[in-house]
């Protein structure tokens, strides 16, 4: 099998969640993996999931990169969808640890993960950071061409949750634990609603990043309800919720985040 990967860009990225980004302009150290095993019509970086946009590395180079941003005094090693090069990041997370890598590893994913995989980088990573998509398994399916999205996520979670609960934050900066972002689409209310419950059900210590960064991006615009914005009506419904189920570890975002959230792969720079 080949011992690569590819990345579409890694460096200092600023818009993770606070205790990422960290303190002093260290940044979250990020690496961005080119592929992803959904297929998300709506998707905001469609340039390197879907596309194919990167370049290819080797597991060295890859140890050398994480390495790299722990020397730029990053706040952590932020892995952003790895699960596609899951067999090779995990060689490459044991080779940095064993040259002195030491920064919290970051697994950030969409969450439809294999338990297998998840019990296999316990003691590897340091903070899971997945995104729970969906409640709906028939909106799993319309919207990102998969089955059985909803059991998939909670069981990959649940276990997430086993290992590294609850989340430890020292100084500002996350050392160890679960964060569980969902992304609010419009008109689907309904499947937050379900995804904070199936949250809540797994703990309420959970740290929950709610995000209303929707924007109709890829081919968004050939869907019903996602070629437009969320409304403050929907956001402020979704953020009752989250109260109501007394999951108040956390984050929210104001419904006008997207201006500074897109990224444009293109540029040597793509959050500029």
């Amino acid at each position: 099998m080949s011992d690569f990967v590819r990345i579409a860009w890694y460096g200092k990225h600023f818009g993770e969640e606070p205790p990422l980004v960290g303190t002093d302009n260290q940044g979250a150290g990020t690496i961005f993996f080119t592929g992803c095993n959904l297929r998300c019509v709506y998707c905001q970086n469609f340039q390197i999931s879907q596309q194919g946009l990167g370049k290819t590395y080797t597991s060295d180079q890859l140890v050398e990169i994480m390495l790299t941003l722990q020397g730029q005094n990053c706040a952590a090693i932020d892995l952003v969808s790895p699960t596609v090069w899951s067999r090779v990041i995990v060689k490459a997370i044991s080779l940095a640890k064993e040259r002195g890598l030491s920064i919290p590893v970051v697994w950030n994913s969409n969450g439809c993960e294999p338990v297998s995989l998840i019990k296999e980088l316990n003691g590897l990573v340091d903070i899971y950071m997945p995104d729970f998509k969906y409640s709906n398994d028939d909106l799993a399916k319309e919207l990102s061409n998969v089955q059985d999205y909803r059991q998939t996520a909670l069981s990959a979670i649940g276990e997430m949750y086993r290992q590294v609960c609850p989340l430890q934050i020292k100084n500002d900066v996350a050392v160890k634990g679960l964060i569980i972002r969902h992304l609010i689409l419009p008109g689907y209310l309904e499947n937050t609603c379900g995804v904070l419950e199936d949250i809540a059900s797994i703990g309420q210590d959970n740290y929950v990043s709610l995000m209303s960064q929707y924007f109709p991006a890829y081919k968004a615009d050939q869907y019903e309800n996602l070629d437009r914005r969320l409304s403050r009506r929907e956001v402020e419904l979704a953020q009752t919720k989250l109260l109501d189920l007394n999951l108040v570890n956390g984050w929210t975002q104001l419904p006008d985040s997207a201006s500074f959230l897109l990224p444009d792969f293109t540029k040597e720079q793509p959050f500029s």
